[in-house]
């Protein structure tokens, strides 16, 4: 049995749902991601890797790490073409503490990847409230808003009861002791009193980031039918 056996890529997702394939690199070797990103050439397609950390980044073969636009924060890459990020801004990526900011950059990459364009907002949570009012209304002016954040996770709260659109809340594995790797944080969202507010999981920012893109992309087509 080759390594070529223990994968089966659906090139055809996007034609389906809107939404390409994406590679989780977690749990896979440096041998295995060789293989899809080899499958990928003979394709000519392009993927985003997720979860793939500078160690397997770097165990990768040298023709395909050459290939990749790599960030080491999100651990994110993107093989093959760029697609080109289209404008305006209809996300906000609002991250509560500096901490965060590599899960937020999971979903900004991921939205990139996309074509979508995206803002960030970084530190503006809870502890320092001044931080969010004076940024409040760059966020307002997004349609869409994805809340990351730890710890006790107010933020998305926060957001879901004073801006009009969509929120999605990701917790983040931030946080000391009873945080608990997230738990405390994605108990919080899924306990707030904030109506609407949705809830991924646990640092998954790309999972938000689909999330977002399903909810524009179902915009567009009720437009469009209208």
């Amino acid at each position: 049995m080759s390594v070529s056996d223990e994968f089966t890529l659906d090139f055809a997702r996007a034609e389906r749902i809107g939404l390409e394939e994406a590679v989780f690199c977690a749990g896979k070797s440096a041998a295995q991601i060789d293989a899809i990103l080899a499958a990928a050439v003979e394709r000519e397609a392009r993927f985003l890797l997720t979860r793939l950390d500078a160690d397997k980044h770097a165990a990768l073969q040298a023709a395909h790490r050459a290939a990749l636009d790599y960030c080491p924060v999100s651990r994110t890459a993107v093989f093959g073409a760029a697609r080109p990020v289209e404008g305006p801004a209809r996300i906000a990526v609002v991250a509560a503490g500096t901490s965060d900011v590599p899960v937020a950059r999971e979903a900004l990459r991921t939205l990139a990847y996309q074509g979508c364009a995206a803002t960030l907002v970084a530190d503006v949570g809870v502890a320092g409230l001044w931080r969010l009012t004076r940024r409040l209304d760059e966020i307002r002016a997004h349609p869409v808003v994805i809340c990351v954040a730890g710890m006790d996770a107010a933020l998305p709260s926060v957001l879901g009861g004073l801006v009009a659109g969509a929120v999605i809340g990701v917790p983040t594995s931030v946080g000391y002791g009873v945080a608990a790797g997230g738990r405390t944080a994605l108990d919080a969202m899924l306990a707030s009193c904030a109506p609407g507010l949705a809830v991924v999981n646990i640092d998954n920012g790309y999972g938000a980031a689909c999330a977002a893109l399903r909810l524009l992309h179902t915009a567009e087509r009720l437009r469009a039918a209208g």
